[in-house]
């Protein structure tokens, strides 16, 4: 059962003189204990579908334009400020891209890390503290007693991240959003962070929304994964079909594109660059890009079930 149900949203922004959809019409559910991942290039909209479902967004010049999120049945657009309170933090809980920026500078890893725990489990100053060192502990940080009087920038950036995941897990969540958890770590500490939030996915049996621009990391991690290109989705699928048997152009290019340590032939690239929202193709979006174009390309193709539980739009699948 899913109890967390994406229903053709699409996200609008206002600009000066004209109104673009970097989320457009997409649909996706996610289910008790499964890691989902949202996958594409930068810019195709990821960020936004994840700071919709928790509202975060600006409105305006950001605006609903249509669709539901609902969790556990309920519709979050319908909710006002202070029910999103209740949910933010709480049942639904978010990692952003930059640990770095993610904090305030004045304030200690103790203060941020106790805020939620005090404001939605209505614990005590002191019971909250002796709770956040014991989490500084579970996410792997070393002498948490002195780490929670720290500051921000008396911590690299791997030990924010880790800090930020404790944060998330503060309240025991139902579900995490993890919006590129690993950008700017060396690869040891992106290991070390994606192998901390699959164990915590075990442990405290939470479901996770994995977004990010390597297939590599959803291959090792994730369950079902969302292909996402200029704002709409164009393959869903099982992690294992996706790779054994992807049947997008898209999605086909960025998986030659993964470098491989066995093959010693050059890095293929996409070739072209993703089209500008503010400019769209009339047709499919990764047509110019596409190197089974078509003619009826040039009428947007819709998703349809290629088998069961994989979905793909393209006319090049439909022949």
């Amino acid at each position: 059962m899913s109890f967390l149900e994406i229903e053709n949203l699409s996200v609008q922004f206002q600009l000066k003189d004209q109104v673009i959809t970097p989320v457009d019409r997409i649909s996706f559910d996610i289910k008790q204990g499964e890691i989902v991942g949202l996958v594409g290039e930068s810019g195709c909209g990821k960020t936004v579908t994840a700071l919709s479902i928790l509202r975060l967004l600006s409105e305006p010049p950001a605006k609903i334009a249509s669709g539901k999120i609902l969790f556990e049945g309920n519709n979050l657009l319908s909710f006002d400020n202070k029910q999103l309170q209740e949910i933010r933090g709480n049942q639904i809980s978010m990692i952003f891209q930059e640990p770095m920026g993610s904090f305030n500078p004045i304030l200690t890893i103790g203060d941020q890390l106790t805020e939620g725990m005090i404001l939605h489990l209505g614990l005590t100053k002191k019971d909250s503290k002796i709770k956040a060192i014991d989490l500084l502990g579970k996410v792997g940080l070393s002498d948490p007693e002195k780490c929670i009087d720290y500051y921000p920038h008396q911590l690299s950036g791997g030990m924010l991240q880790r800090v930020m995941i404790a944060i998330a897990i503060s309240c025991s969540p139902k579900l995490i959003i993890a919006d590129e958890p690993t950008t700017s770590l060396d690869a040891t500490i992106q290991m070390q962070i994606l192998e901390l939030l699959k164990q915590l996915v075990i442990d405290f049996k939470l479901s996770l929304l994995l977004i990010t621009h390597n297939l590599g990391i959803v291959a090792n991690y994730a369950d079902r994964v969302n292909i996402m290109y200029s704002g709409r989705l164009i393959e869903k699928a099982s992690v294992y079909d996706l790779f054994t048997n992807p049947v997008h152009p898209y999605t086909q290019a960025l998986l030659t594109s993964i470098p491989n340590i066995a093959d010693n032939s050059l890095l293929t690239s996409i070739q072209g660059e993703p089209p500008n929202l503010q400019d769209l193709p009339s047709g499919c979006y990764f047509a110019p890009r596409c190197p089974k174009v078509q003619l009826k390309c040039e009428k947007q193709p819709e998703l349809f079930e290629i088998k069961k539980d994989h979905l793909g739009a393209c006319w090049f699948m439909s022949d």
